[in-house]
Parts: structure tokens; sequence; C-alpha cells
């Protein structure tokens, strides 16, 4: 049997967005893309810049519920935003990782492992 979801839609200026973001990533983000596409960690499926009403989110992992967050420099001083974003991704039944730039360019095996055990394939 087919389970119907309603599906909420995304503003165009939301859609437009996330594509732009699509086209200009960062190198970080494009490293650890390179590790998440094609259904490479475990076959679970990620997308990139993807919408989630109003935001528009660096990677999800929808089956595992999870989004993961690179912080960089754009990031300094918006602690109160992102601490908003995250608390709505949240309430949304999202579980929020939050890796900086420097520890996907540093520490790419280590990032890679933690997203693992987030999306259940490492047991602490």
């Amino acid at each position: 049997m087919h389970k119907h979801r309603k599906r909420k839609r995304v503003a165009p200026t939301t859609r437009e967005r996330s594509q732009q973001l699509r086209t200009n990533s960062t190198f970080p983000e494009q490293r650890l893309w390179s590790m998440l596409r094609a259904r490479q960690l475990g076959g679970m499926k990620f997308r990139r810049q993807h919408p989630v009403e109003p935001y528009v989110v660096d990677f999800l992992c929808a089956s595992a519920k999870l989004v993961i967050e690179l912080d960089g420099e754009s990031h300094d001083g918006r602690l109160r935003y992102d601490d908003r974003r995250t608390q709505h991704l949240e309430d949304l039944g999202f579980q929020v990782l939050r890796v900086t730039n420097d520890d996907v360019l540093t520490n790419l095996d280590g990032v890679m492992e933690l997203i693992a055990h987030h999306v259940g394939f490492i047991k602490k």
C-alpha cells in the first residue's frame, strides 16, 4: 500500500537560492559532497543544498532525518541565527550535525566516521 504524504511546496525564492548555492559551492562543500554523493555511505541518499522551508540546508539525508551543516567564516557572528535555524529543523524532526570547514579539510575521515555514526552505521 502506498502512503501519500502531502509535500510542502517550496517557495520559488528558496528553490532559486538552493540552485545558486549548488552552483557556487565552496571547496569544503565539494569535498564532503564527493564522499556523500551516489549513495557511497552505506547506500544512504544525501542531497546537497536542499530546501527545507524557509531554509536551505547544506546536506540532507531524509531517511535518517539528518541535516549536516558546514560552518565556516560565513557563520561567524551568526550564532543566534544558527540557533534559530537549528531549533526549527529539530522541531521538524531532524537531527542537526554541525561540522566546521576546517574539519572537512583537515580530518575528512573523522567527519565521515561521525556522519556514519549519526546515520546508524557505527555504534560507539
